[in-house]
């Protein structure tokens, strides 16, 4: 029997993504009619909405869908803000954004995701999108600054550069720790260099390049 992808995604949203405490109507929205399944890999089709990440390749991950529900959620997007999106991954969570925010840029460093996110999100028709190949950590500078930020991998601490791109008022989505119990975090810009800082989960991600802890030699 064919899966009804329609029914999964919708029960994906009412029976994971809303008992994790995602009550933003305008998110839950957007993970209802972004078609989840268009956009893993062929292979994963019948998996998209189960409790579990997706390997995407270059040793990355797609996240699992509550964890998106929370990114979104956390960053409270309205329809004139501009994101950063840091790792783009398959696209799919690029697609949430754009539905929820004016603009949004995306940056991965490998180009064959960024190529394989740009024909996923044509064949989806979001036009509000620019999609870039440029390692974040040490090889991106951006033309201005933005409303949110979101970071899809793992840092061990927050990269100062990082910080200076968000506006006064803007959000910052970063997971940050020590791997396996690294701690999600929500930066806020309140102005005049000052930032608050809010522990939302706990979860585990592969580090972003040159964003991993440095290994220690014991003897």
């Amino acid at each position: 029997m064919a899966m009804n992808f329609e029914q999964a995604r919708q029960n994906m949203v009412e029976n994971q993504v809303r008992p994790w405490e995602v009550l933003d109507a305008d998110v839950l929205e957007t993970l209802k009619n972004v078609r989840r399944e268009d956009f893993v890999a062929p292979a994963h089709r019948n998996v998209a909405f189960a409790d579990l990440t997706l390997p995407l390749g270059h040793g990355e991950v797609m996240m699992k869908p509550v964890i998106e529900g929370r990114v979104l959620q956390a960053v409270a997007l309205n329809k004139v803000d501009e994101v950063l999106e840091i790792g783009t991954g398959s696209g799919y969570l690029t697609a949430c954004l754009a539905r929820l925010a004016g603009k949004v840029t995306s940056i991965d460093m490998h180009a064959d995701f960024v190529e394989a996110a740009r024909t996923r999100l044509a064949a989806a028709g979001v036009a509000n999108v620019s999609l870039e190949t440029a390692e974040a950590v040490n090889g991106y500078t951006p033309a201005g600054v933005f409303d949110a930020v979101v970071v899809t991998g793992a840092v061990h601490v927050v990269p100062e550069k990082f910080v200076r791109w968000l506006k006064p008022g803007g959000r910052m989505f970063v997971v940050r720790g020590d791997s396996p119990a690294q701690t999600a975090v929500l930066l806020t810009h309140e102005g005049d260099g000052r930032y608050r800082e809010e522990s939302l989960f706990e979860t585990d991600l592969p580090y972003l390049a040159h964003a991993a802890p440095v290994k220690r030699f014991v003897l």
